[in-house]
């Protein structure tokens, strides 16, 4: 019987999550929801020539949508 080459399989979800993470260089910035918000329940966010919707909603959670 001949022998195959198979290529390795990736990793699993699992053994990527628990594998150890390096420390980014410098923090992302952090925004406050409430100032991006401005007291509305949704607001467009223009990213190059896409518009996108951020929804606050009722059970307090973010959805952005394209």
């Amino acid at each position: 019987m001949p022998v195959i080459d198979v290529p390795p399989l990736p990793p699993s979800p699992a053994r990527l999550m628990a594998a150890p993470r390096m420390a980014a260089a410098t923090p992302a910035p952090a925004v406050d929801s409430r100032l991006l918000l401005n007291g509305s329940r949704e607001i467009e966010i223009v990213h190059g020539d896409k518009v996108y919707r951020l929804r606050h909603t009722r059970n307090d959670k973010l959805i952005l949508v394209k």
